[in-house]
C-alpha cells in the first residue's frame, strides 16, 4: 500500500467512522455532509483493501481488519493532537469546543451551575452539555468522545478511566422553616427525627429503604417514608411546603435557608467523596487540563 495517499483527513474521518459507527453521526461530529464521509470511506477501502465497515440494521459494523486498526490509529492522531495544542499556551478567552459533562441532577444543580457562570466570564467560546449520568454506559461514552467529564463517586468510577477527588460530602436533615415541631429547636433529636414523615432519594427509582434505615435498624428504630423521589434536586422543594423531613447532601440545602431549617443528622450518617473522571485521551490535552483544574478550583473556594 502506498502510505503517501493516506492524508491526515482520511485517518481523522476513519477514526471517527470507527467511533460513532454510523455515517450520519461521523457527519455530524466532523461537520461534513454524508456524502462527503460516504466518499472518504470509499477512498479508505481502496486504500486499505478491506470493506472496514458493513452495513448493519442500525448504523455499521467494523470489519476484524478495522478493530485491528482502531486502537492504534486514535492513540497516533491523539499524539498529533498534543503535539500541535501542546505547541502553544491554552487561553481560554479564545478557545473554542463544545464539552458534555456527565453528572446526577444534585451535581449539576450545586456544582456545574456555578462553573457554568464561570465558563461565560472566563471561556465564552466553549459551550457546554449537561448530561445525566450513566453509570453503566459512561466508560463507553468517554472511549467514544461523546463525554468529555464526569462527576461521580470514586467507587462507581470504572477502572479504566481517570480520576481526581474534589471534595467530600456530607448530609443534613431539612425540615421547611417554621416546622410546628422543629420551629424553635437547635437541635434534631432521634425521636422527632423518627416520629416525622420522611422523603427517600432513591436513584433507581421506588426504593423505600436506604443506608440510614440500617443504621436506625441498629439501634432498634425504624422511620415512617412517604415519599421515594428519583433525585435529591426535588426534594427541598418538596420539604417546603409540606412538614415532612430528607436527608439531602449539604450542597444541595445550601443557599436555601430563607425557607428550609438544617440540622446535623441525630444518627451517624456515612458522606461520600465525589471525583472528576475522564479518559485517558484527555489527561494531556491543555483544555480539558484548565477545565479540570478549573472546576477543582471552584469546589475548593466553595463556590
Amino acid at each position: 500500500m502506498d502510505i503517501s495517499k493516506l492524508d491526515l483527513n482520511l485517518l481523522v474521518t476513519l477514526d471517527t467512522l470507527l467511533a460513532e459507527r454510523n455515517v450520519s453521526h461521523a457527519a455530524k461530529r466532523l461537520n461534513l455532509s454524508q456524502p462527503a464521509i460516504s466518499t472518504r470511506l470509499t477512498r479508505l477501502r481502496d486504500l486499505l483493501g478491506d470493506p472496514l465497515l458493513i452495513p448493519a440494521q442500525r448504523g455499521m459494523i467494523p470489519t476484524e481488519r478495522a478493530l485491528e486498526l482502531q486502537a492504534p490509529l486514535h492513540a497516533a492522531l491523539e499524539g498529533v493532537r498534543q503535539v500541535v495544542t501542546e505547541s502553544s499556551p491554552f487561553d481560554p478567552s479564545t478557545a473554542t469546543a463544545t464539552i458534555a459533562i456527565s453528572a446526577s441532577d444534585y451535581v449539576q444543580y450545586s456544582i456545574l451551575m456555578p462553573f457554568l457562570n464561570i465558563l461565560r466570564a472566563e471561556a465564552p467560546g466553549i459551550t457546554v452539555a449537561w448530561r445525566t449520568i450513566d453509570m453503566m454506559a459512561l466508560e463507553k461514552q468517554m472511549a467514544a468522545g461523546e463525554v468529555s467529564l464526569a462527576l461521580t463517586t470514586p467507587q462507581a468510577t470504572p477502572d479504566t478511566l481517570r480520576m481526581r477527588k474534589i471534595y467530600r460530602e456530607e448530609y443534613v436533615a431539612i425540615v421547611r422553616k417554621g416546622h410546628p415541631a422543629l420551629s424553635s429547636a437547635n437541635s434534631l433529636d432521634l425521636e422527632t427525627f423518627c416520629d416525622l414523615v420522611h422523603v427517600i432519594v432513591s436513584p433507581d427509582g421506588g426504593g423505600f429503604h436506604g443506608p440510614t434505615d440500617d443504621a436506625l435498624s441498629a439501634l432498634g428504630r425504624t422511620r415512617n417514608i412517604a415519599l421515594s423521589a428519583p433525585g435529591f434536586l426535588v426534594v427541598p422543594e418538596i420539604i417546603a411546603c409540606s412538614d415532612m423531613i430528607a436527608l439531602v447532601p449539604e450542597r444541595v440545602a445550601k443557599g436555601r435557608s430563607h425557607n428550609l431549617q438544617m440540622f446535623p443528622p441525630p444518627l451517624p450518617v456515612t458522606g461520600f467523596d465525589m471525583a472528576l473522571v475522564w479518559h485517558d485521551r484527555a489527561t494531556s490535552h491543555p483544555m480539558h487540563r484548565w477545565l479540570r483544574d478549573r472546576l477543582a478550583t471552584l469546589v475548593k473556594q466553595g463556590r
